[in-house]
Parts: structure tokens; C-alpha cells; sequence
């Protein structure tokens, strides 16, 4: 093999490489921006995050049916407008990704999926566990991986029967 064509694998390498550390970023932001919806929240960088067909859908028989599937820009708004009206719909909300799996499969297009595992405090104090597989497409547009089609399959729930904050201060030694 010649110096050339060495190059140009390690070109094809590092872009590879590169695209998905900015789809796993992308996820990463969508994910940090979804701990922090609440009553007044700007969806515009969130929203920025999908492109202008991508579609939004709950999967299974739990996750179809609470949030059924959202296709396009406008509808993907409209599904996120609802957590930003008052009263704030949770009190506290934090995900957490664990087992990704990024593979790009061309210049344009990628497939990422993640478990999440999601504790929640509702507005009204009942706190939930919950996890979700997620199947997330990505497209490349105008420089930056976007979420194009968003999968969402709840894998378990379980309700908590406090809040997951508790205001009281930490033990630490004397």
C-alpha cells in the first residue's frame, strides 16, 4: 500500500472518529437541555438540535402510547411545549447515558443507541426511575450531526415514594 492511500485511510479513520464524538455530544446536549425543561425554558437550542423533518416517537407498549410519534419540526415544538408551561410539569429531572454505540455509516448518515436511565421529581412530589433503550438516527446538514429520527423504548418504571432530593444536610465525619 502506498503513503497516499495510508493517508487517506487515516483521513477516513478520523472523520469517522470525529462524527461520532459530535454525535455523542449532540446526544449529550439534548440529554443536559432535557434536565433543565421546565416553565419558561428557551426550546430554541434544543430545538436546534433536530432537523427540520426529524421525528420524535415513543416505542412499545408504554412509551407509544404516552407519547406516540411526532414527525417534523413543528410537531417536535409542540411535543416539547407542553414541559414548558406552567406549572413547571417536574420538580427535578436528571438522565443519564450508559452503553453507547455510535456507528456511522456514511459521510451523512449515523445511528447511535444508549440505555438512559431517567430519576424524576414531578410538580406534584411522586418521584419515578425509569429507564429507556433509545435508537437515535443522525443526519449531517450545514456542518453539524443532527438528531433526524429520535426512538425512545421504556425498558422499565418504577415508582419512589419520596422525592429524590431530600433538603436535609449530608452526614460527613467529624
Amino acid at each position: 500500500m502506498n503513503s497516499e492511500m495510508q493517508l487517506n485511510q487515516l483521513r477516513q479513520r478520523l472523520d469517522r472518529l470525529e462524527a461520532a464524538r459530535s454525535i455523542s455530544a449532540c446526544m449529550h446536549e439534548y440529554m443536559h437541555l432535557c434536565d433543565h425543561l421546565d416553565a419558561g425554558f428557551d426550546l430554541e437550542p434544543l430545538l436546534a438540535l433536530f432537523t427540520e423533518d426529524a421525528i420524535w416517537e415513543g416505542r412499545g407498549k408504554r412509551y407509544a402510547g404516552t407519547f406516540g410519534r411526532c414527525e417534523g419540526a413543528t410537531a417536535v415544538r409542540e411535543m416539547f411545549t407542553k414541559y414548558t408551561r406552567p406549572p413547571a410539569h417536574f420538580r427535578l429531572n436528571v438522565h443519564f447515558l450508559t452503553s453507547e454505540r455510535v456507528r456511522v455509516q456514511s459521510e451523512t448518515q449515523a445511528l447511535g443507541e444508549w440505555v438512559l436511565l431517567q430519576t424524576a421529581t414531578f410538580a406534584d412530589g411522586r418521584s419515578q426511575l425509569s429507564s429507556a433503550r433509545l435508537e437515535v438516527c443522525f443526519r449531517h446538514e450545514a456542518g453539524d450531526w443532527k438528531i433526524c429520527h429520535f426512538q425512545t423504548e421504556s425498558l422499565f418504571n418504577r415508582p419512589i415514594e419520596t422525592p429524590w432530593d431530600d433538603p436535609k444536610p449530608l452526614p460527613v465525619p467529624e
